[in-house]
This record gives C-alpha cells, sequence and structure tokens, in this order.
C-alpha cells in the first residue's frame, strides 16, 4: 500500500518500498496557477531533505522544490519537460522525482494526510 507523506513546503512523498515518488500537493499547484516550467535534478543526483532540488515555475511566480526526504534520484518524470501543466491535470499522479530513500526514518517529520489537510485550511486563513 502507498503511504502519502506531505512537507510544510507543500511537497508530497507517496511510499512504495524504499522509494518515494516526489512531487508538489494539489494545494500548491492551486496556489501556483499554471505552471510552465519544472526544474528537476538528474539522475543519480543525491537530494537532501530541506534542501531545494528544483523549482516550479508558473505564471504567477517561481517557487523552489524543497525534498521531503534524501535519498538518490533513480527517475525524473520526462512527461513534466514537454508537458508541465500535467501538474496542475493531476498533481498527485504527476510526480516529479522518483528517490531511493537513504533515510526512511525522515518520514517521521513528515504530515499524514490529515495532518496535512488541516495545515493547509489553517495556511489559507
Amino acid at each position: 500500500m502507498n503511504q502519502i507523506f506531505y512537507s510544510e513546503t507543500h511537497e508530497y512523498a507517496r511510499i512504495d518500498g524504499n522509494i518515494a515518488y516526489i512531487g508538489i500537493s494539489d494545494f500548491a499547484q492551486h496556489a501556483l496557477g499554471n505552471v510552465v516550467y519544472v526544474d528537476m535534478p538528474e539522475t543519480d543526483d543525491d537530494i537532501t531533505a530541506g534542501e531545494d532540488f528544483g523549482a516550479v515555475e508558473s505564471v504567477k511566480a517561481a517557487s523552489d522544490l524543497i525534498a521531503p526526504v534524501s535519498g538518490t534520484v533513480i527517475e525524473t518524470n520526462e512527461e513534466l519537460i514537454d508537458n508541465p501543466r500535467l501538474i496542475n491535470e493531476d498533481a498527485m499522479a504527476n510526480w516529479i522525482i522518483k528517490v531511493e530513500m537513504s533515510n526512511p526514518s525522515e518520514l517521521e517529520n513528515l504530515m499524514n494526510e490529515s495532518a496535512y489537510k488541516e495545515f493547509c485550511k489553517n495556511e489559507s486563513h
């Protein structure tokens, strides 16, 4: 079963074994508006929890992508290069990078779905 965890910077990590599919939440894509460009790391790059690994640009703003977990990038979502709007269509299905986690215990620092929904509710007031 896939578990999904969220960060306070609105990235999600969908967990499948030791693999994290990382993207931005539906809340984040709504806040950004039409996504026009996604800056992603290269395959085999290492990312560190709490540090940026790329950016998402929309017609309104550019937003750094902050890694929810540490690990090695094993795949990038190539479809987003030509069609970054996929994130607007379904942010949860269109992950940005796939990462082999180096420290799965970092998931303990993230929120589950109900905590994240509560967090978003408070952010929008």
